[in-house]
């Protein structure tokens, strides 16, 4: 096999508290194993934020040798200037000639300037790689995840980001790399940005949870008449909210739920088309899924192809869960059901 001597640099922002996040900490895992797979690479780790401390800490076990770390007041908020000056001081400091990042939108947003001043290229979203003959094979998905390509470069540096939920995040035991702090000086043109702060919503609005287990998939059945010949929308978000807080599952909706507000329908005051999972939506990763009320129509199930078990509750047997694309189908009233849920949530 053909040793390459690629220079591997896992490159990462930290956040506000000054550690990795579950996304870095995946990317990092995806640099260690490239770094595994590619004979003669070696690897590094350049970070920066306004504390870099914790973030070592965790890059226990990866096999780097050193840390190159930017940090300081002026690189805590995510600011364009500064990213790009902090990552491709990076860069250049470890001579990378191949980049791996985790897809966030602070580094989406920075690394690809950083691709042009470095003078290398960029290929986002990374979803797998595999190495041949040492030769660096990456794979990508387009057009809504409907197509996947396999692509790979001569051209160094080549810079990397990849998406989150595919490998698993980075956990390692022994003793960390050296840090080897890299100074920048700083202008008053690139700090003139200013975060003034940050306005989040309130904990129990927060229905998009990507690092959750569960993601919970409401359809238009929950706005539609019910048994009785009346709608219970008010019930229903009840209902849904109360099992989003006590499981911290993240809420998708179908298409025709999310889009019948604009037809004259009722809604669910919380959902919108953020929310919408399915051909023209998200395709998220998680862990499990439930779909409550949602027919399992080819447009919907195609975001659900990364859920490794799928579970769907509904009326109808015959329902397009019930062909092949559910692992389990309940036949029942998602009303019901989901009552019972938060009840045996509720008493634990």
């Amino acid at each position: 096999m053909t040793e390459t001597n690629e220079r591997i640099l896992f490159l990462s922002p930290t956040d506000e508290n000054g550690i990795l996040p579950r996304h870095a900490l995946e990317a990092l895992g995806a640099a260690v194993e490239m770094a595994a797979k590619i004979p003669g690479s070696t690897l590094t780790v350049g970070l920066w934020g306004k504390q870099t401390e914790g973030a070592a800490a965790s890059l226990a076990g990866c096999g780097a040798q050193t840390c190159f770390a930017v940090s300081g007041d002026a690189f805590g908020d995510a600011r364009y200037s500064t990213d790009t000056a902090a990552a491709e001081a990076l860069v250049k400091k470890s001579g990378a000639t191949l980049v791996v990042a985790p897809a966030t939108s602070r580094v989406a947003r920075a690394l690809p300037g950083v691709a042009s001043r470095v003078g290398g290229r960029i290929d986002t979203r990374i979803v797998g790689f595999e190495a041949d003959g040492g030769k660096l094979l990456v794979k990508r998905w387009y057009y809504r995840q409907r197509m996947a390509a396999t692509l790979t470069r001569t051209h160094r540096p080549w810079l990397l980001t990849i998406d989150g939920g595919v490998f698993p995040a980075w956990k390692g035991e022994g003793a960390g790399p050296a840090v080897e702090a890299v100074p920048i000086e700083t202008s008053s043109a690139m700090t003139r940005t200013k975060v003034e702060g940050v306005e989040a919503a309130a904990g129990s609005a927060q229905t998009i949870r990507p690092d959750a287990d569960l993601l919970f998939v409401a359809g238009a059945g929950w706005t539609k008449k019910q048994d009785d010949g009346a709608t219970h929308v008010p019930e229903a978000e009840k209902t849904i909210l109360e099992f989003l807080e006590r499981s911290q599952a993240s809420l998708g909706g179908s298409k025709s739920l999310v889009e019948q507000g604009g037809e004259g329908g009722s809604v669910l005051s919380f959902m919108t088309h953020l929310n919408q999972v399915g051909q023209t939506g998200a395709s998220p990763r998680h862990p499990k899924g439930l779909s409550t009320c949602c027919h399992g129509e080819e447009p919907h199930v195609v975001g659900w192809r990364f859920i490794a078990e799928r579970r769907a509750v509904n009326k109808d047997p015959g329902c397009g869960w019930a062909r092949g694309k559910a692992d389990v189908l309940y036949v029942a009233d998602a009303f019901e059901v989901m009552a019972k849920v938060n009840a045996l949530l509720g008493g634990k």
